[in-house]
């Protein structure tokens, strides 16, 4: 009798459990959004006016461009006055074409 007894209570104790962890709500973790997605947000959004952005403001959102070429985009543009084309960037030292082209859709002029 003892032995059932003890029976019972595991039996009644597992499937109280069981009902339990069944009955829970099942939490569906949200699924991360690919980082090409994010950078493709980035990208659209975040635009820089090459008349108006600082020093920070270049090196933050520009592909490649690091506070070395952001001071001297600065300074070219406070010693040449402002730019009238995106191409005139290629007159700053240190931007060559492959980096214009990489940072041409996130540039503008105004």
């Amino acid at each position: 009798m003892k032995n059932t007894y003890i029976s019972s209570l595991v039996f009644a104790l597992l499937t109280s459990l069981s009902a339990a962890t069944t009955a829970a709500p099942s939490i569906k973790p949200e699924a991360p959004t690919p980082i090409s997605a994010q950078m493709m947000k980035a990208e659209q959004s975040a635009k820089v006016n090459l008349n108006a952005a600082d020093a920070e403001t270049l090196r933050r959102d520009l592909f490649g461009i690091g506070a070395a070429k952001a001071k001297a985009i600065v300074a070219y543009r406070d010693t040449n006055g402002p730019f009238t084309a995106i191409d005139e960037l290629l007159e700053v030292k240190g931007i060559g074409k492959a980096l214009l082209e990489k940072n041409r859709e996130r540039l503008v002029i105004n």
